[in-house]
């Protein structure tokens, strides 16, 4: 059974950094990509970055320049790097497996790509 966890929010005031982290157990880490998505209250889910296998990033266009994704296959962990936090990027956050390796140029947001998620952790900035 594949468990995900998350770790690393809090409250943070704009302009700060934090770094999530999300573990993978049950699974063959390196053979999947993985996903960041977030949720606000009364907002959609919608994805944030997801990393393939070999590294290469994804990000969606707000988040872009301020966040990065990376990966450690020895670990079975990937990380979310968010610097420059606005009040906007409050929400919860979720790790998430993808069912590929690849991260899928046109729908990697798509949570149906996703067989696995976390619970989350939460992200709060004030101003």
């Amino acid at each position: 059974q594949v468990q995900v966890k998350e770790s690393g929010g809090g409250l943070v005031q704009a302009g700060g950094t934090l770094r999530l982290s999300c573990t993978a157990s049950g699974l063959t880490f390196g053979d999947h990509a993985m996903g960041w998505f977030r949720q606000a209250p009364g907002e959609e889910r919608e994805g944030v970055s997801c990393i393939e296998y070999r590294n290469k990033e994804y990000y969606i266009d707000s988040v872009k320049g301020r966040f990065t994704i990376s990966r450690d296959n020895t670990k079975n962990t990937v990380y979310l790097l968010m610097d420059s936090l606005k009040v906007e990027d409050s929400a919860m956050y979720y790790c998430a497996v993808n069912s590929y390796a690849y991260c899928f140029d046109n729908d990697w947001f798509q949570a149906n790509w996703y067989g696995a998620w976390g619970q989350g952790t939460q992200v709060a900035v004030s101003l």
